[in-house]
Parts: structure tokens; C-alpha cells; sequence
């Protein structure tokens, strides 16, 4: 069976649609994206960096006034559950004891 142009055009297309923002099936990429310098209008872009991890303490205080805003007896032994450890632990016992049974 002879090809004709067709096949080596379909073939063509085949191969430039597979290219290399595409890969097999089960390979994990290296780089999930292009880093796209000419976005930024003439400066050097930079790559996307990964945000930075919060401050422990501050999403502790955090977590205490939700539970004192809600003021539920729910929330406060949620939180003491989860950070019985910390200082703050001990003023959500002490709103505990406050509340109605």
C-alpha cells in the first residue's frame, strides 16, 4: 500500500500536536508550565514562587477568636482538642466553665 500526501500531511499534524507540551501516557512532567519572561513587558520575569507558610501562633489566635465569636461549648472543646497545648488553651478551659450546661 502506497502513502500519498495526505498520510505524510496527516502524519505532520499528528506529530505537531503531540509535541512537547504533551506526554505519554503516565510520564509526569518536569515542568508543568513555561516561565514566561516576555509577560512582564521588557523585565525579567520571574517563576511563581510557592506563598509563605503562616506564623503557627497567628492561625492559633486565630482559631480561639472564631471559637470565642461562636461561643458555643462545640467550639471551645473543638479547640482545646486541637491545641490543648497552647496558652490559649487555657482561657478557652476557663470560657468553658462560664458557659450554661
Amino acid at each position: 500500500m502506497k502513502r500519498g500526501p495526505f498520510a505524510a500531511g496527516l502524519l505532520g499534524v499528528l506529530v505537531a500536536l503531540a509535541g512537547p507540551e504533551r506526554l505519554p501516557i503516565g510520564e509526569q512532567p518536569v515542568m508543568v508550565g513555561k516561565a514566561k519572561a516576555d509577560d512582564s513587558k521588557g523585565k525579567a520575569g520571574r517563576a511563581p514562587a510557592m506563598p509563605l507558610a503562616r506564623d503557627p501562633a497567628t492561625a492559633v489566635a486565630e482559631e480561639y477568636d472564631a471559637a470565642r465569636r461562636t461561643g458555643t461549648r462545640d467550639a471551645y472543646e473543638l479547640f482545646i482538642a486541637r491545641h490543648g497545648d497552647d496558652p490559649l488553651a487555657e482561657q478557652a478551659r476557663a470560657e468553658l466553665k462560664r458557659l450554661p450546661r
